[in-house]
């Protein structure tokens, strides 16, 4: 299936703006309904991007009084490089995609200015670099709102982003660097990169291409048993394709968590494509054996089962971390012991995969809760623009894209609180990690393009 590109030379989204990189005037800046500031959606947006620029601000300065430091260059740095981001993109969607979600930017520069402020708290030395990974991600996600028109034109190119997903995820396999008991990094001298986070990114739009064009053939009725339609043979291939992927990340990466979120997300966008309760079911199944068999046969996955079934007969070594972090999310209560003033320093690694625990101590039950609240409404804003959407291929790949950021988020919070067993993925925005955070400022890109798609449908 290939789609007609032949839209109308506008840039910028087909919105004529003046400007250096938007064609000539033809609508007034200042005054007017169709003015660049008489919009109301991104009016209300950069009220919130200033409220959350105001409150990463605050929360700095409250950093520093409990922790009896003087205001020092990072911080100045930090600040200034988080207006100019989120208020240069407020800018250019303004400019480019006037008629997009204006909820999107505004969580998602509250999600990052939490997570600068709590890696600061945390580990000093390494919020300096993501301060540059934010300035970097927001650059990405400017240039992709002024070049890309139309998120359909990825269609063209369902099996080129099949075969780098495919080489973004397995490379560590052949090429990756050990860390903390999961081989998914890269090195290059001093820097670290992990590829399967924008491997997701990939198999998403595969597979929204894919099922937008075999959903059909999917949904045609198998074999009926106990009440349900179970897939037929000849469309079992995907689900057992996707399952074997995931058992030989789980196999050959010795992570648990990113086998378990690509299997999650497929079957996701799955059932969403097809309707089918059946997939979900068989895949459920089929995840669940091949998770058993793996437990019996390989050390590290039994390893992961026992820590999180009993982590305080192993809490001075294997199980360290989580005991620890159950620790700091207990000590926290409900007002929390106060920002700056916690332990979680005592977690290794507690600025990336044990953010939340941070939170939980700091912040309390509130602060906890709170964050939760900005993720699942940040999850409803992007569910909202997929049912808004009418072209299947846009709509399943906005689903599934938020799929990640609802699905990784929780497996991230469940872990670090023994609800699941913990994982090694990172919580969406606020943990330290320039690839995820990279990723993540692709995704959300991806949604605000697909957004004003929408309204150049009902033009």
């Amino acid at each position: 299936m290939r789609v007609n590109n032949s839209f109308e030379r506008t840039p910028c989204n087909g919105v004529d703006f003046s400007g250096p990189f938007c064609g000539n005037a033809s609508i007034g800046l200042f005054s007017g309904q169709n003015s660049m500031f008489g919009n109301k959606k991104r009016n209300l947006e950069l009220v919130y991007i200033l409220t959350s620029c105001l409150l990463t601000s605050f929360g700095f300065l409250i950093l520093l009084g409990s922790q009896e430091k003087h205001l020092d260059l990072s911080i100045v740095v930090a600040i200034a490089i988080f207006f100019f981001v989120f208020g240069g993109l407020s800018f250019l969607l303004r400019r480019c995609s006037p008629e997009a979600d204006p909820f999107i930017l505004p969580l998602i520069s509250l999600l990052c200015g939490l997570g600068l402020i709590m890696i600061y708290r945390l580990n000093p030395s390494q919020a300096s670099f993501q301060y540059l990974w934010v300035l970097l991600g927001g650059g990405v996600l400017g240039i992709i709102l002024i070049f890309m028109r139309d998120p359909r034109i990825l269609v063209n190119y369902k099996y080129v982003f099949a075969l780098l997903a495919a080489i973004f995820i397995f490379s560590t396999v052949f090429l990756g660097t050990e860390i903390h008991g999961a081989k998914l990094w890269l090195r290059f001298g001093r820097l670290s990169f992990q590829p399967a986070e924008l491997g997701k990114i990939f198999l998403v739009i595969f597979l929204a291409s894919y099922l937008a064009e075999k959903a059909p053939l999917l949904a045609s009725p198998g074999q009926g048993g106990l009440g349900l339609r179970l897939p037929s043979a000849r469309h079992m291939g995907p689900l057992l394709v996707m399952w074997g992927l995931s058992m030989a990340l789980l196999v050959f990466q010795k992570d648990l968590g990113s086998s378990l979120l690509f299997f999650a997300i497929f079957l996701v966008m799955l059932y969403l494509a097809t309707s089918q309760l059946s997939f979900v079911l068989a895949g459920l199944a089929l995840f669940s054996l091949g998770s058993y068999i793996c437990y019996l046969i390989f050390p590290h996955v039994r390893d992961r089962v026992m820590i999180w079934i009993d982590p305080w007969t192993v809490s001075a070594d294997k199980g360290y971390q989580i005991a620890q972090s159950l620790i700091a999310i207990a000590s926290g209560g409900v007002s929390g012991s106060g920002l700056g003033l916690g332990h979680s320093t005592l977690i290794p690694v507690s600025y990336s995969d044990f953010i939340f625990s941070a939170f939980a101590e700091e912040l309390g039950l509130f602060g906890a809760l709170s964050l939760i609240l900005i993720y699942l409404t940040l999850l409803a804003a992007m569910i909202r623009v997929s049912l808004s959407l009418e072209d299947h291929f846009s709509k399943l790949m906005v689903a599934g894209l938020a799929s990640i950021i609802g699905l990784q988020s929780f497996v991230i919070m469940a872990g670090v609180s023994k609800l699941v067993p913990m994982t090694g993925v990172t919580l969406p925005f606020v943990s330290y990690g320039g690839s995820s955070l990279l990723a993540n400022f692709i995704l959300v890109a991806l949604v605000l393009v697909a957004s004003q798609e929408k309204a150049r449908a009902n033009r």
